[in-house]
């Protein structure tokens, strides 16, 4: 029988809703500055909105009545405020877009919105190089707060033991510290260790390789940071990184984005200097391997289709297209044309690429590498179990920090997520065949949308249908989350609706 919510469930998750829009309302100062810095009036006055709209409901949740206790969050109201966050988010972040006369409609100022937090990239922008920074910065914060996550700002700032649903209802798998907070400020600190590297490296080079002024190389290393290092894929300029027409900071980019695509547990080994594990886990070895198949089969299609006339240019070109596509950053070096007209091999790789992402934990999208080594281990054991004589019981174990033993309830459920990523990336290829789009093209914008990576083939569009539009967005959701939030929400709804 469904158990219907009472009143006490519904504060519990304003409650905790009301921080994260606290969280959310504070960080929308920083655009504002930036705005009032630029002298850029019009969008000052749409942050102020956004931010009073976010601080209110904010300061209305976390002063709800709220009689239990706050730091015993239950694991179901801890999803539900999960989902929830990256539904409402986005929709309140959008105001100072659809106030900008950039977006042609509310739902594609949305759209741009969810694809930020999302940390996805494809984007609906129109004359995005005529933007006002200030809108620029906020659209880059966006990738920022999602990748490393809103709700873990929320719970380095409040403490609580039940904050560890939220911690894993945000898809984070591993906590690296005996506490979720300090896990949560570790998180913090490596990203702002990055973000003062990786600002500097980029701005020193479109400084003195690019020749930009020094403000402009600040802003421009700032943007790429906060969409490379969180793997999402907007750029200040319309033709992505192909706008710097360097070799030198396609590279510096091509390190941030790996680095995104590290779990933060390999991060955390790194600094405490123990290379060895990482090179020992199977999650390292997984995505290196595939990282490497898919750059071989990208590089072989390149090379037979004679796209590129020269080594380098094929070179240049295909692995950093495989590199973003396995980020998941979406960071692209050619136009949605020509990768579009990519096809044989080179199509296989980058969508194959897309849909595996990068490691668990970390701010990439896709089925992740550790699911993908976990599956072929268990599948591996399947057949080993066949060869064995009869009472023999095969076992696997793996390196994953410690050593592990790979259980049939672990290998179901990698499975099990794996497959509901391959049907999320269906959704979104048949809702694109149903309006006439080319199969090739409708696979590799529904891979690209479901795995939160933003490379396009061209569909991605103002003119694109809007049950498209929405149906990118319900993919950006689901695979940002990786299901389960998304699941406990419709169940506390059904249950609300039915429930006795």
């Amino acid at each position: 029988m469904l158990i219907k919510p009472v009143r006490r469930d519904f504060e519990a998750i304003g409650h905790n809703l009301g921080r994260v829009f606290t969280v959310v309302g504070v960080a929308g100062f920083a655009p504002a500055i930036w705005a009032v810095v630029s002298r850029e009036w019009h969008p000052l006055s749409s942050f102020l909105l956004m931010i009073g709209v976010f601080l209110v409901l904010g300061q209305l949740g976390v002063r709800l009545p709220y009689r239990g206790e706050v730091d015993r969050l239950a694991w179901s109201h801890g999803m539900v405020v999960v989902a929830l966050t990256w539904l409402l988010v986005p929709l309140i972040g959008a105001i100072p877009f659809m106030l900008s006369g950039h977006y042609a409609s509310p739902l594609d100022s949305y759209f741009d919105a969810m694809s930020g937090l999302s940390t996805t990239g494809l984007s609906l922008v129109q004359d995005l190089d005529h933007l006002a920074t200030s809108l620029n910065f906020w659209r880059h914060l966006l990738h920022f707060l999602g990748g490393q996550g809103i709700i873990i700002a929320a719970l380095v700032l409040f403490a609580g033991r039940g904050n560890l649903t939220l911690y894993y209802g945000e898809a984070r798998e591993e906590k690296i510290l005996p506490s979720v907070k300090s896990t949560a400020r570790f998180i913090w600190a490596v990203s702002l260790v990055h973000l003062v590297a990786g600002v500097a490296a980029l701005g020193f080079v479109a400084w003195q390789v690019l020749g930009f002024s020094p403000t402009r190389s600040l802003f421009h290393g700032l943007m790429i940071f906060f969409a490379g290092f969180d793997t999402g894929g907007f750029t200040p300029q319309s033709t992505s990184i192909a706008y710097y027409h360097s070799a030198i900071f396609e590279a510096t980019t091509a390190v941030l984005m790996i680095a995104g695509a590290m779990s933060f547990g390999v991060h955390f080994a790194l600094w405490r200097r123990r290379a060895r594990s990482v090179i020992e886990n199977l999650e390292t070895r997984t995505i290196l391997s595939t990282l490497g198949l898919t750059m071989i089969l990208t590089m072989a299609g390149l090379a037979a289709t004679g796209v590129y006339s020269t080594v380098f240019g094929l070179g240049r070109q295909g692995m950093f297209q495989v590199v973003s596509a396995h980020s998941g950053t979406g960071f692209a070096t050619v136009s949605s044309a020509e990768l579009g007209s990519w096809g044989g091999l080179a199509f296989g790789g980058i969508v194959i690429a897309m849909a595996l992402g990068g490691m668990g934990s970390s701010t990439a999208g896709g089925v992740k590498a550790l699911r993908v080594g976990l599956t072929v281990r268990a599948i591996g054991n399947q057949i080993k179990q066949v060869l064995l004589a009869e009472g023999a019981v095969a076992r696997t174990s793996y390196m994953q920090g410690s050593r592990k033993q790979l259980t049939p309830e672990l290998a179901q459920s990698a499975m099990s997520v794996s497959l509901l990523y391959v049907a999320l990336f269906g959704l979104g290829t048949g809702v694109a065949l149903m309006y006439g789009y080319p199969l090739q093209t409708a696979i590799f914008e529904s891979v690209s949308a479901g795995a939160s990576v933003g490379l396009s083939a061209g569909i991605t569009d103002v003119s694109m249908p809007a049950l498209l539009k929405v149906t990118y967005i319900v993919q950006m959701w689901l695979g940002r989350l990786e299901f389960v939030a998304i699941f406990a929400l419709f169940g506390f709804i059904i249950s609300w609706l039915r429930g006795k």
